[in-house]
């Protein structure tokens, strides 16, 4: 078995173990479109495990985060990320410390987009430890929504662009990455403030955050409509109707959707 197949069959065990969400509607893209897919999403896994470590300080967090993005601003070979990660191995997630394998799958022809992306996200991520998530207003909660999950959106379409030229509107793109951003802080809302961070800004409520949520996520069913039918369509679809439906289940005081309900949704949207 050669290297790049061996690291793609491990990129796609990793997906499984880290994102119920987001390893179905990979799973199902083709060749190069699943390499980029999988590495972009792997390598911002690997920056969002040390955001949200609890054991780590917020000083080493910081370094760490301010440490990837500038190596990833530049050309670099694995083993500058290795070093960096090298003095916490056994606190750090296998996704974050096998980063340079999931940079390494990214195809060429993309891989300064992916990169770039990542940078930004760390940096933006660093700057939210410093601040210890402090959210103040709405402002604040679209800038640190935008860092962790718009960018996400942004890249998505670079990458659709990229491998059939597929051209989608880039604010509607973030606000899919916000939307699914701000169901995920409705889901973990408890296990956020159990650690002492809250993304609500001052003087919001619960019905407020589902609010915020329901707008992106109606701008994200915005976003897809001008998506041609095809894979690209079929991957944005399964993880925005997936948001929908646990906003669904929050809202009716339930948690988070079960295996069951995911498949049935999954096969909603693609018919298997």
């Amino acid at each position: 078995m050669s290297k790049m197949v061996e690291l793609h069959k491990d990129a796609m065990e990793m997906l499984r173990a880290t994102s119920r969400t987001f390893f179905i509607p990979i799973n199902r893209l083709r060749s190069d479109l699943k390499d980029a897919v999988a590495s972009a999403y792997l390598c911002m896994r690997a920056i969002d495990e040390i955001e949200d470590h609890l054991e780590l300080s917020s000083e080493v967090k910081v370094e760490l985060l301010r440490d990837v993005s500038q190596i990833l601003g530049k050309p670099f070979d694995g083993s500058e990320l290795n070093k960096v990660f090298e003095p916490y191995q056994s606190h750090l997630p296998e996704v974050t410390l096998r980063m340079a394998d999931w940079a390494i799958l990214t195809p060429a022809t993309i891989r300064s987009e992916v990169y770039s992306s990542t940078a930004t996200m760390a940096e933006g991520m660093a700057d939210w430890v410093a601040r210890k998530w402090r959210v103040d207003n709405e402002e604040d909660l679209d800038q640190y929504t935008f860092y962790v999950a718009g960018l996400v959106g942004l890249l998505l379409n670079d990458i659709w662009k990229w491998y059939d030229r597929t051209e989608a509107d880039r604010d509607l793109a973030v606000a899919y990455g916000r939307g699914l951003q701000a169901v995920n802080i409705l889901r973990n809302r408890k296990e956020d403030l159990a650690r002492g961070v809250d993304y609500f800004p001052d003087g919001w409520e619960m019905k407020d955050m589902f609010a915020y949520a329901r707008r992106n996520l109606q701008l994200a069913d915005a976003y897809i409509k001008d998506i041609p039918p095809g894979q690209i369509l079929d991957f944005c679809k399964i993880p925005l109707t997936l948001a929908h439906g646990t906003l669904t289940a929050l809202e009716a005081g339930q948690g988070k959707l079960s295996r069951t309900a995911v498949l049935e949704l999954v096969k909603k949207v693609t018919g298997r």
